[in-house]
């Protein structure tokens, strides 16, 4: 008898804990979250008083233990705010509303044109690993914007690469003096890079420098014609996304009158417009092949330069200066 009614108190006791676990779970129903989850209490109270709805006495626990009850509401919980998030999908600070975004977005004062003819004269240059195709071509717009200046090579370097490094012009002369004084074209060579990577991001801020002002004097060498009646002719070529740009510059003196005359090989149809001292002279070729070009002047005392247009590869015209040297 004493067995019976110690399991009647027992069945008793775990019975109003139940009911009180029920109700306090109903009292919570009035409570609405902040984030906007409604009616998420009472799934999880009504799964605790399922048991009761069954005839069955819910399960207790030990202190310590993870209760059952948890699990389900972290499950609940999770699916209701994916549920949420579905359909009214979170905004950024600055949003107003939804905005789809691409997946890139294309900076056009960087971006490299599919046909920008003069990327494979990088290959030309004797440098230890290759430039990046953007920096090559900010480097050339570079030394196309200074071919024409008087500044001192090493001036020019330092201008040409400095836009990449502000705030250290110091650096960057120091470095523009070792790239000058060296008898070799190889990065290599400079005490400040002592191991070369093999790609130009992984380099040092010091080697990238280095690395750019080579290719920046191998550049301006590249751009310049340096004739002279002791050294009359001069040849060069460029390699285009086209085909090899050959050009020949000739100075020389005929019936007492001092010409100079440029003779190219063009591997598109192109346009050459020399000039210089006021005088000017343009030639276009709507084929590929030579194409020649003269102008008649007193002595050649000042710089005169030479554009070589491909329209075919939609770029701004390639730019030489013919003289005594940079």
């Amino acid at each position: 008898m004493n067995s019976d009614s110690e399991s009647l108190q027992s069945d008793l006791l775990h019975w109003w804990l139940a009911n009180k676990t029920n109700t306090n779970g109903l009292k919570l129903l009035k409570c609405k979250e902040i984030d906007g989850v409604d009616d998420l209490l009472n799934e999880v109270a009504a799964f605790t008083s399922c048991d009761l709805e069954l005839g069955r006495m819910p399960q207790t626990f030990q202190l310590g233990e993870i209760p059952t009850v948890q699990e389900r509401f972290q499950s609940v919980l999770k699916r209701r705010l994916q549920i949420q998030a579905q359909e009214q999908p979170p905004l950024f600070p600055w949003e107003s509303q939804l905005v789809d975004y691409p997946d890139f977005v294309e900076e056009r004062s960087l971006a490299l044109s599919s046909n920008w003819g003069w990327i494979p004269q990088q290959s030309k240059l004797n440098l230890p690993i290759p430039l990046p195709d953007k920096v090559f071509q900010q480097l050339l717009a570079r030394c196309q914007g200074l071919i024409t200046s008087s500044l001192p090579l090493g001036a020019k370097l330092v201008q040409v690469v400095e836009s990449f490094f502000p705030h250290e012009s110091q650096t960057i002369n120091d470095l523009a003096g070792l790239v000058l004084r060296s008898t070799y074209r190889s990065v290599n060579t400079l005490d400040t890079i002592p191991q070369i990577q093999n790609n130009y991001s992984d380099l040092q801020p010091r080697q990238q420098m280095a690395l750019s002002l080579l290719a920046a004097k191998q550049l301006l060498d590249n751009l310049t014609l340096p004739v002279s009646l002791a050294n009359p002719v001069v040849e060069r070529q460029w390699l285009t996304s086209a085909g090899t740009l050959s050009l020949r510059v000739e100075y020389y003196s005929q019936d007492h009158l001092v010409k100079l005359r440029v003779n190219c090989d063009l591997p598109a149809p192109g346009i050459l417009k020399l000039q210089g001292n006021g005088k000017q002279a343009i030639a276009s070729a709507a084929t590929p092949g030579e194409l020649s070009i003269e102008l008649h002047i007193e002595q050649l005392v000042t710089s005169y330069t030479l554009e070589v247009d491909f329209p075919e590869l939609d770029q701004q015209p390639l730019m030489f200066v013919i003289g005594s040297g940079t």
